[in-house]
């Protein structure tokens, strides 16, 4: 079949479930995700898996400009108000998670994954490695969320916060952990530049990002009254050299582009006006696109093999997610509603995690533990994708930042 014809099919059933789904009052990408889950090739056979294979551009690329716009929801005025209970919140949140999961993994890793031998003391380097991923959030489904149903206050703005955070502390908390794992399997000492090498990843990523942010702004300034259109063609160019210099260099793309959101949205008083142009005419293809072709990604024969350390993985972040949010949220001194809610919008969890996972294949000496690892995130993602979106929308809902059914679009 002709692969602009499938795309075509695949999208217009994303664009009628979604649909479907807004009017019977759930999240619009939840009907996406389930046209992705329709046409997977695991599932219906409809399209073959090298069609997918090759959508990872488009993914990359919607991918880029949803971060760009996390970041362009974090001005500094509001973080000012509200940075110390972010702070403490991420803290919470990806710290309690990673926790949550390596003990609860030295506990029951033994048992649910026999093969690996050697009883408690044998489940250290997985369990350490599974502590670590899951500490990033993939904000995506929320963004989505909050943009469908017009969502705004605390909860939103802290969610978004919180996950800018914990993907730069899920890198320092994985970095540090492939280290410490691979001098237990090899028994030999973690280097200095394996500890050191997370944070060089952060800096040189957020350096990249601003200067990026920095190009564009004096781009737009350079050419005044620009039209609408070039404004949008700058900016996914300037995203997709971003993503592509940071894949070369060996940095987070994530954070790249993150980065270069928050410095634009920072660099004028008012918000700049291409954010509200993406919202309003790129943002709905970009979530059909990336949402309907995660859904084809999703590996269910993977999530029934290591179904029970998935269940394991799944539960012990989401308790160590709420609990650490709310912890943190206190000690921050947050209102009660963050305090209660924001966890749940730190629940979806897919692209920097599945990144992560992938890298440890490229290790020789954490092979032991690699296979494994990766099936397992991957299996998880397939429970996060699903689920992400109704957990984030009952969190708005329950902290009231939602507005009364009829005013969604």
């Amino acid at each position: 079949m002709d692969p602009l014809l499938l795309v075509g099919l695949v999208l217009a059933l994303g664009l009628a479930l979604g649909e479907l789904a807004s009017r019977l009052g759930f999240p619009r990408v939840a009907g996406y995700i389930i046209a992705g889950v329709i046409f997977n090739p695991r599932v219906s056979g409809i399209v073959p898996p090298g069609f997918v294979a090759g959508t990872g551009p488009m993914v990359t690329a919607a991918l880029a400009v949803i971060t760009f716009e996390v970041g362009g929801t974090l001005a500094f005025r509001p973080l000012k108000e509200l940075g110390r209970s972010i702070v403490f919140l991420a803290l919470g949140e990806a710290e309690l998670a990673a926790v949550a999961i390596f003990a609860g993994g030295i506990a029951l890793l033994p048992f649910l994954v026999p093969s690996i031998g050697g009883g408690f003391a044998a489940a250290i380097p997985l369990a350490l490695l599974l502590g670590a991923l899951g500490s990033p959030t993939d904000p995506s489904a929320t963004l989505a969320v909050i943009h469908q149903y017009r969502a705004k206050g605390m909860v939103s703005f802290s969610v978004m916060g919180a996950a800018a955070f914990d993907d730069a502390l899920g890198i320092i908390n994985f970095s540090l952990a492939t280290a410490i794992t691979g001098a237990l399997l090899t028994h030999r000492e973690a280097s200095v530049f394996a500890v050191a090498k997370p944070f060089l990843i952060i800096l040189g990523s957020a350096a990249l990002g601003v200067s990026l942010g920095l190009l564009y702004h004096w781009t737009v300034r350079l050419l005044r009254r620009t039209q609408d259109g070039v404004l949008i063609a700058l900016v996914v160019t300037l995203l997709l050299l971003g993503y592509g210099l940071g894949s070369l260099l060996e940095f987070d793309q994530l954070l790249v582009t993150m980065g270069m959101g928050i410095t634009v949205v920072n660099l004028r008083r008012s918000r700049p006006r291409i954010f509200q142009l993406l919202e309003r005419h790129v943002e709905p293809l970009v979530f059909l696109l990336f949402f309907t072709l995660s859904g084809m990604y999703l590996d269910f024969l993977v999530l029934i093999r290591y179904l029970p350390v998935v269940l394991m993985f799944v539960a012990l972040r989401t308790a160590g997610k709420l609990g650490g949010a709310y912890v943190g949220a206190a000690l921050g001194r947050a209102p009660a509603a963050v305090r209660r809610y924001t966890g749940w919008g730190l629940i979806p969890q897919g692209g920097i995690v599945i990144g992560l996972a992938l890298t440890v294949k490229g290790i020789p000496e954490l092979s032991p533990v690699a296979d494994i690892l990766v099936n397992v995130i991957i299996g998880a993602t397939v429970i996060h994708e699903l689920v992400g979106p109704f957990a984030a929308k009952f969190a708005l809902q329950r902290a009231g930042e939602i507005p009364a059914p009829g005013s969604a679009d």
